[in-house]
């Protein structure tokens, strides 16, 4: 079981410069995650929500501000932070229990705790069976379960997701959001969803963050406050739905998605990051 850890986000400010201007991505980001808490980030395009993982996992270092993962500021990537994306990124030439053990090249395990390790997380996420499969053997759902197998195997402190069931149909999404809350409260991890899904963000979280655009900043931060599991149809449920889509009000439907994080030709190869994909 993870040790989840308390990750601080303070007075975080973030501008790239385009042809020379500097444009504001993110400004005066203040928020503090407990160990454990399950937090979901929502907001329009362009609010800097996935640039805000990137900061937190580690793939960029030049900002103003400070992220601390219990009390230590984060430099760089690091296996105490795990990843996983809107696509599931599988090697199709490696059979699911391979494709998992990607996960531990850089752990100091031996190869038998390696072995018990992958073993364990294959159970975790419902696959038992489908070892030796290969990724075009499985499907889109499936091939969800493995990548968070992939990044769970190191046991992190925290979990970020990046839309992680926006390419799946809605019953394998509804299906692997309830799995996904089982294996929160097995691991006692801290998760961090980015979704443009307002009602998944109330599924799941304990709190809605909202951000808005141009600079990205929190709007509101929404607290939850029901007890898992949850009833969609519910009146309590619904009143906490509306009271996020409230904060959006003006803004175009369309506007509430945001591409996630930026695929392979604007990251470094897998095998130089310092964390479970």
């Amino acid at each position: 079981m993870a040790h989840a850890g308390t990750l601080r986000i303070q007075a975080l400010n973030k501008q790239y410069e385009v042809k020379g201007e500097v444009l504001p991505v993110l400004q005066n980001i203040d928020l503090t995650i407990a160990p454990g808490e399950f937090v979901s980030i929502v907001g329009s395009s362009g609010c800097g929500k996935s640039t805000l993982l990137r900061l937190i996992i580690g793939l960029e270092g030049d900002y103003q501000g400070d992220i601390l993962l219990d009390g230590q500021r984060i430099t760089g990537t690091s296996l105490n932070r795990g990843i996983v994306f809107q696509e599931h990124r599988l090697f199709p030439w490696l059979t699911v229990e391979k494709n998992v053990a990607l996960g531990l090249l850089n752990s100091n395990l031996t190869e038998g705790q390696r072995r018990e390790t992958v073993r364990e997380h294959i159970a975790l996420v419902g696959l038992n069976g489908f070892e030796t499969a290969y990724p075009h053997q499985l499907s889109g759902g499936m091939s969800q379960r493995v990548a968070i197998a992939r990044a769970l195997v190191n046991r992190p402190d925290i979990l970020l997701l990046d839309e992680p069931f926006g390419a799946l149909d809605a019953m394998t999404r509804a299906h692997l959001q309830q799995e996904l809350l089982r294996i929160w409260r097995q691991e006692n991890i801290t998760m961090i969803l980015v979704t443009h899904d307002v009602e998944e963000a109330v599924y799941l979280g304990d709190k809605v963050v909202v951000m808005e655009p141009r600079p990205g900043r929190i709007r509101r931060i929404v607290p939850v406050g029901l007890a898992h599991p949850r009833e969609r149809t519910s009146y309590a449920f619904t009143a906490v739905k509306d009271d996020v889509l409230k904060e959006f009000a003006g803004h175009p439907a369309a506007e509430l998605a945001e591409p996630p994080l930026k695929r392979d030709a604007e990251l470094a190869p897998a095998t130089q990051w310092q964390f479970a994909i």
